[in-house]
């Protein structure tokens, strides 16, 4: 009898010593979140030094102070003060006040020497007007709507075979690009004693666009 429990003793211990080690009981909730059960209450102290922000930009100098509140250019559409002043940026107290202007946009004021104003075969409008032969004449201001993608210089000049009595102003410009304001060009015909209907032709040339507008225009003299 003493031998069979000895034997049995014998037998248990290799047992025991391949017995996988206790481990922590984690519990998940309904919703994802993991519960350890295990006792281990351990946290991070607080007075651990937190990792900072190291991009510290240095823009301004040290001494730059300019006290702006909070409320500083805040402005809604229900404002009617216009102040929207703010403090100067270090270097630019000054801008503006001494800036020298280069360049610009030109505008054309003069028809380039040689340019030639070719009537087409189909105008693109006409224009009537009505004076008196012996009188001082009379005007007729047109408005030409612009035709071309971009800001486009114009030459504008009666074809050769007009009317002496006719001459347009202004004689050069920029025009709008489409769907811009109408450029307005005067017509003027003073016919100096001439009667019946003259007749003229209006060239309006945009060199940088290779292209050209023609207007019929026609004066009863009486």
């Amino acid at each position: 009898m003493k031998f069979s429990s000895a034997f049995f003793v014998t037998c248990l211990a290799p047992a025991a010593s391949f017995s996988p080690p206790a481990r922590a009981f984690i519990k998940r909730t309904s919703l994802g979140m993991a519960l350890d059960l295990s006792g281990n209450d351990w946290k991070p102290e607080d007075d651990i030094p937190k990792m900072g922000s190291t991009d510290t930009p240095d823009y301004f100098p040290d001494d730059y102070d300019p006290d702006i509140n909070f409320a500083d250019g805040i402005m809604g559409s229900q404002s009617g003060s216009g102040n929207r002043s703010g403090p100067e940026l270090p270097g630019m107290e000054n801008l503006g006040e001494d800036a020298v202007v280069v360049g610009g946009i030109e505008f054309a004021t003069d028809i380039p020497e040689g340019m030639v104003f070719k009537v087409s075969s189909i105008p693109d409008g006409k224009v009537e007007m009505t004076c008196g032969a012996n009188g001082k004449g009379t005007e007729f201001l047109l408005e030409v709507k612009p035709v071309c993608m971009g800001y486009e210089d114009f030459y504008a000049a009666f074809a050769p075979g007009s009317h002496q009595s006719f001459s347009v102003t202004p004689s050069a410009g920029r025009m709008e690009r489409r769907g811009g304001d109408p450029s307005l060009l005067n017509i003027i015909c003073q016919p100096r004693g001439a009667s019946g209907v003259l007749e003229g032709d209006l060239v309006i040339n945009l060199p940088e666009d290779e292209s050209s507008i023609c207007y019929k225009v026609s004066c009863t003299a009486l």
